[in-house]
């Protein structure tokens, strides 16, 4: 497969995501979100990357990156991921591709819409239906941005600039909680 041309540079925002091939699992078992977050945790550092707002879901995830050095987000991206599928199919007894195809990404650049990629990103498992509120899925940095829990996939400085502290986004995500209950009422009263 030829290489794709990407834009990646030092300081630009970038949502990050893919999924399970054939819309297939990617998380077989707790222990592989540990490892996976493990692996982000250890590579971060190195290849300048900043984990702004994380989920990782059973069949995908998503990122909200900030590339903090010279190094292209992709060799971040590619190195954990590479990695993680080699541990997985070693742990199932399997071989070949987990991913459907090369990780997406979209640059933001504009301001307004960051705080909506991280609501985006933290409400993913509450539109699944796999919890009732963010703070209950434990991979994901909501809990994080929260005070909840002290992980170091955060940035602080992100939160206080945009956000400005937890009680702010908590009212943020619970007003778009609100808007989707109300979505999901609506659709009862939708035209076939």
């Amino acid at each position: 497969m030829p290489h794709r041309k990407e834009v990646f540079h030092r300081g630009g925002y970038y949502h990050v995501h893919n999924r399970g091939a054939d819309r297939g699992l990617l998380f077989f078992a707790p222990d592989n979100y540990e490892h996976c977050l493990r692996l982000i945790k250890r590579c971060q550092t190195r290849y300048g990357a900043a984990v702004i707002a994380y989920c990782l879901m059973p069949n995908h995830y998503h990122f909200l990156l900030r590339q903090d050095s010279e190094t292209p987000l992709s060799r971040f991206v590619n190195v954990v991921f590479n990695a993680y599928v080699q541990a997985v199919n070693r742990q199932e007894g399997r071989s070949g591709t987990l991913f459907e195809g090369r990780f997406r990404h979209v640059e933001i650049d504009r301001e307004a819409y960051l705080i909506h990629l991280c609501r985006y990103i933290h409400l993913n498992p509450v539109k699944a239906g796999l919890v009732q509120k963010p703070e209950d899925w434990p991979y994901s940095n909501y809990r994080d941005w929260m005070g909840l829990r002290y992980g170091t996939l955060r940035d602080q400085a992100f939160i206080r600039e945009f956000v400005g502290n937890a009680e702010d986004y908590e009212a943020l995500v619970n007003d778009e909680m609100q808007d989707m209950r109300f979505r999901d009422e609506l659709r009862c009263y939708a035209w076939d």
